[in-house]
């Protein structure tokens, strides 16, 4: 029961020890057959997960009132789900009432990432924490609950930050450079019993305090206890402490960088032979002067991303076409803010975090992988995500072949390391994008020389989600803390490999094509692909088409791929058939002229909504210097529905004008939606993956279209976005500022729902909307540079 700890996590510690069950113990055993079924996975969103166990469940608590729970680490059930999607949340009888004080301090309407432990007289304590978002105003406290699910009642706040004139340090008046902003609780028992909370964003730094094991509050006299980490507003936060009585360190996990797509969140470790530090890394740096330079901009991430062992960040095990699986490989987009889970039977430890995906933007879920301890007894963790394996004896068999490697590196950065490939040779050698050695000791302990740097880890077993099947993969770390993985990939003959591209190139729909085509030209094992085109006119060897003329017959043209790997060759043809241009079809216009009628007359006129799509009420307003006539305007608190299926398919434009008196993150200013998980967005205000520009983008099969434009604020700007059987463009002031590929299909469904300034989840739009048109077809961009013009 780490995570639980009734009493102290030191006694099961010892227990398991007794049984030799602490040490690490990888792969299963040989023959294949004693390797577990294929897993069952079944995911969930909790964003910055805590972990804590009540009999055999296993519960996973996060931001926004979030959680979730399983038995084996597989099979997850979402319990609870953010306030913004059910602000009627199951962990509280009434969240908003229960903790009123919290939310009006912190001048918000969410949590942050809250931490359950359960207190020895058997009560579980949910530490809690609310922050301004902006700032570091924020409250930290403290609900308690017989049962791990609920009802939790209030007991205290704890502690505040951002406040003016004080802070919790007596004589002091807070500073956010030196005092931490009180967010990111985890509360934890050392080895001999004793109860502590270690805590802290940004800001000053994380802290770390001791506990009364009677109340889970903090014993008094305190303040905000003593610092352990970071300072000047660097961008270290989440802190969990692990004791592990194998190697008698406390391990000390921290995320650094920024927690969105583009944030370049990773998980860093320190260790220190007490709970309360020093903590120190690979290379004996005290964690504690670990900050950023006062005199360089805020977040400054160049004075702090040496430090600290980087277990994991964002990564790719890059897919060629004609590799088995999907998408473009494996791997996480800013992974972090991690718990952990020692299993009391058999002693094995896992590392739980949330994670993003390539290219499925701010998506978010759940997922978990197993610790080893390596010979210098620093954590490594497993490049494949848990999936059900044992312990059991790595073979020389297992290990040697081709791989894919990734090094992780110590930077704090948005670009996912990329793997490169290399050999473990049957003698010991590694050839390939990189050299040196590896040596495979005992069961399973792994030592690799690459490029002249020693690291030491572990060969693992792991289950391969490409391959579908079990698997070997390394994990291993150097001196200086820099971790790399390591996933061994199948080793194909040139012909078959010409025969798996050959049979993965797909350019959709050729028989009415009405966007350029994406050609590729490489795929697996060095297979390079050559193109040609019987009519240059209709489609270029590199994809471009031209689209008749409206009135004109469609054009049709054959293109040949000749694919080639060493002396195997293939070719395929593939016809196409390009539609000329249609007539626009309009599907409804919205002049505001004083009132919400669709002009063209095909719907009844659109309806005010509350503060989300579907909610009742609202109230709304025009303004008289619209760009025609009047404007509909918006207040922050309001928007409009507009008809059902008003779009019903792949092809559409939407138009409109808009002048924004404020701009936030994932506002809506036009909404569609057949569901919660499909749906299209125009977003004046994108988040920080394009930058905060204006984009468009859709869920769930995540799409960024971002601008590279920020939309003034108190004038107009013409916005447009078209979408063409998986083209889209969009347009600012008649300028064609992003095209791309591959859009998702959201609104084929029937009973798909529109809006305007609002959606089902977020801030509503403030500002002025006007001359919104939609059209059933794709117009171009002389179409919309007419709209554009005033």
């Amino acid at each position: 029961m780490p995570r639980t700890a009734r009493i102290s996590i030191a006694l099961a510690a010892a227990g398991a020890l007794a049984m030799g069950c602490l040490t690490a113990s990888p792969a299963w055993a040989k023959p294949p057959s004693s390797a577990p079924a294929p897993p069952d996975f079944h995911d969930v969103s909790v964003h910055d997960p805590s972990i804590v166990t009540s009999g055999d469940t296993i519960w996973a608590f996060g931001s926004h009132g979030a959680s979730a729970h399983t038995t084996d680490l597989i099979d997850w059930q979402q319990y609870t789900v953010d306030l913004s999607q059910n602000p009627d949340n199951a962990l509280f009888d009434d969240i908003y009432t229960e903790l009123a004080d919290t939310f009006d301090w912190a001048q918000t309407s969410t949590l942050w990432a809250a931490d359950v432990i359960q207190l020895p007289d058997g009560r579980y304590a949910m530490y809690y924490n609310a922050c301004e978002g902006s700032s570091p105003r924020s409250a930290l406290g403290i609900a308690t609950s017989d049962a791990v699910d609920g009802p939790y009642e209030n007991q205290a706040i704890l502690l505040k930050s951002g406040m003016s004139g004080e802070s919790e340090n007596p004589g002091e008046v807070y500073d956010a450079h030196v005092h931490p902003n009180t967010v990111d609780p985890d509360a934890f028992y050392d080895a001999d019993g004793n109860m502590w909370m270690v805590y802290g964003s940004y800001s000053g730094g994380i802290f770390i305090l001791k506990l009364d094991p009677t109340t889970g509050e903090p014993l008094p006299g305190q303040g905000y206890g003593k610092h352990l980490v970071g300072g000047n507003h660097s961008r270290i936060e989440a802190p969990t402490i692990q004791y592990d009585a194998a190697t008698g360190y406390y391990y000390l996990y921290l995320s650094f960088g920024g927690l969105d797509a583009s944030g370049g969140y990773n998980v860093r470790v320190a260790r220190s032979t007490s709970p309360d530090g020093p903590y120190l890394d690979a290379d004996g740096n005290d964690m504690a002067d670990v900050k950023a330079d006062p005199s360089l901009p805020l977040f400054d991430d160049a004075s702090v991303q040496p430090y600290g062992v980087k277990l994991m960040g964002s990564y790719l095990f890059d897919r060629e076409l004609g590799d088995p699986g999907t998408g473009a490989g494996i791997g996480y987009n800013s992974p972090g803010h991690n718990s952990w889970y020692q299993d009391p039977e058999t002693g094995r430890m896992f590392l739980v975090f949330h994670a993003r995906f390539p290219g499925s933007g701010e998506h978010h879920e759940v997922r978990v992988h197993q610790i080893y301890m390596n010979a210098d007894g620093w954590p490594v963790i497993s490049p494949q995500r848990y999936a059900g394996e044992t312990a059991g004896k790595i073979v020389r068999d297992d290990v040697v072949g081709s791989w894919q490697l990734v090094n992780m590196g110590k930077d704090i950065t948005a670009v996912p390391a990329a793997s490169t490939d290399i050999s473990l040779t049957r003698n010991g050698r590694i050839t390939g994008d990189s050299t040196g050695t590896w040596k495979l000791t005992g069961q399973h302990d792994a030592t690799l020389t690459i490029d002249g740097e020693t690291y030491k880890g572990e060969f693992v077993p792991v289950w391969d989600p490409a391959l579908e099947k079990w698997s070997t993969g390394f994990t291993a770390l150097s001196p200086h803390g820099v971790a790399v993985w390591g996933r061994l990939v199948p080793t194909i003959s040139p012909a078959d490999a010409v025969t798996a591209v050959a049979s993965a190139i797909d350019l959709g729909d050729t028989s009415a094509v009405t966007a350029d085509l994406n050609l590729p030209t490489e795929g697996t094992s060095g297979t390079t692909i050559s193109w040609a085109t019987s009519d240059a006119g209709v489609v270029t060897s590199a994809g471009v088409v031209t689209r008749p003329a409206i009135g004109s017959s469609d054009a049709h043209a054959t293109l040949t791929a000749t694919i080639r790997n060493a002396d195997a060759t293939k070719t395929l043809a593939f016809d196409v058939t390009v539609l000329a241009r249609t007539p626009g079809v309009i599907s409804g216009t919205w002049s505001f002229e004083n009132d919400l009628s669709d002009a063209t007359g095909q719907h009844p006129a659109a309806t005010a909504t509350g503060p989300r799509l579907d909610a009742a009420g609202g109230t709304i307003s025009y303004a008289d210097d619209g760009v025609r006539g009047s404007a509909l305007h918006l207040d922050g608190s309001s928007g409009v529905r507009l008809p059902n299926e008003l779009i019903h398919g792949s092809e559409y434009t939407v138009s409109v004008w808009l002048r924004p008196e404020e701009l936030t993150a994932y506002t809506s200013a036009f909404f569609g939606a057949a569901g919660p998980e499909s749906w299209v967005s125009l977003v004046p205000q994108g988040h920080s993956g394009v930058g905060g520009s204006t984009m468009v983008w859709s869920g769930t099969a995540w799409y960024d279209a971002g601008t590279g434009v920020s939309m003034p604020l108190d004038r107009w700007s013409h916005v447009a976005f078209v979408v063409d059987h998986g083209a889209v463009s969009v347009f600012i002031d008649g300028v064609k500022k992003f095209q791309g590929s591959g859009f998702p299909d959201v609104l084929s469904a029937p009973g798909a729902q529109f809006g305007i300034g609002v959606n089902w989840w977020d801030t509503p739009f403030q500002g002025d909307v006007d001359e919104l048109s939609v059209w059933s077809s794709a117009l171009s961009p002389e179409d919309i540079a007419g709209l554009a013009a005033r």
